[in-house]
């Protein structure tokens, strides 16, 4: 019986839609990712060698302090709990975005910071082409992201892809997404329902 379940994907993949989604179908709380809270991303994106760094780290805070917040209260003892993101979605960018030495500090600080939070039951990982993901970048239209290529979005897909390849703490089940519109098709919503063995 799964009791925390995340949704992932690289950026595009639809993963907070379908963590909405999902959340509203079975009536269960919904914790969502704060990625507008971070006053570095802009940064990043115009200049990443020199903002790599502070970006990952105040995701990492911000992800940190939201799931400790919401530990405290209890929230993860609920029956069921749907997420657009998991921890160690830090560690994955992270890997992408820093420089050699600033990664195994950053990884050092992680594994401090992570060991404290839950994991999740069950990962659903919305794999698309990139080309289908920066369709859905633009389709969304957020102006600091305007500028991210498809071999960025490339590299990131097959660092989470390489990271669930050895994935020991959750059970990870990749969806092709590419051709699904889960949105908008209740075949292909049901579909996602029944690979998951959410029924």
């Amino acid at each position: 019986m799964y009791r925390f379940i995340a949704i992932e994907g690289c950026i595009g993949a639809g993963k907070t839609e379908l963590a909405k989604k999902l959340s509203l179908e079975f009536k269960t709380p919904l914790l969502l990712e704060r990625f507008a809270d971070n006053p570095f991303l802009p940064k990043f994106y115009n200049d990443p060698i020199h903002y790599a760094f502070p970006v990952e780290l105040a995701f990492l805070e911000d992800r940190y302090r939201q799931m400790d917040d919401l530990k405290r209260e209890n929230f993860f003892e609920q029956e069921l709990v749907f997420a657009d993101y998991f921890i160690d979605k830090c560690l994955i960018f992270a890997k992408n975005n820093l420089q050699t030495d600033e990664f195994k500090l950053y990884s050092n600080i992680f594994k401090i910071i992570a060991s404290f939070l839950p994991k999740p039951d069950l990962i659903l990982y919305l794999h698309k082409t990139p080309e289908a993901l920066l369709r859905n970048i633009h389709k969304r239209g957020r102006e600091y992201e305007m500028n991210i290529k498809e071999e960025y979005l490339d590299r990131v897909q097959r660092q989470y892809e390489s990271y669930f390849d050895s994935y020991p703490d959750s059970q990870v089940i990749i969806i092709d997404s590419t051709n699904l519109n889960f949105m908008e098709s209740e075949e292909d919503f049901r579909y996602i329902k029944n690979i998951s063995n959410l029924n």
